[in-house]
């Protein structure tokens, strides 16, 4: 079993910033346990490939944390968690 660090109260903060699915192409892969695997790869400092498979495909984990920093989309849930701590 892969240790988690979203708890279920910190995945509710964060659930809501992300982007909806856009309804076309292939149905996208739980977000939260994609979001897990990127918090892995950059806790531990494993390659992609190294991806244990409870995270799924490793190419999967990495196309989602690459479009989404291309987009912004992390720096738009940085600024929101950091609007509502304060």
């Amino acid at each position: 079993m892969i240790r988690m660090i979203l708890t279920n109260e910190k995945w509710g903060k964060i659930e809501g910033l992300l982007p909806k699915a856009s309804g076309r192409g292939r149905p996208r892969k739980e977000d939260r346990r994609i979001i897990e695997g990127i918090f892995w790869v950059h806790r531990t400092g494993s390659p992609w490939r190294d991806l244990p498979k409870a995270f799924g495909p490793w190419q999967s984990v990495y196309t989602r944390f690459n479009r989404w920093t291309r987009k912004g989309i992390w720096q738009e849930i940085l600024e929101a968690l950091k609007k509502r701590e304060r």
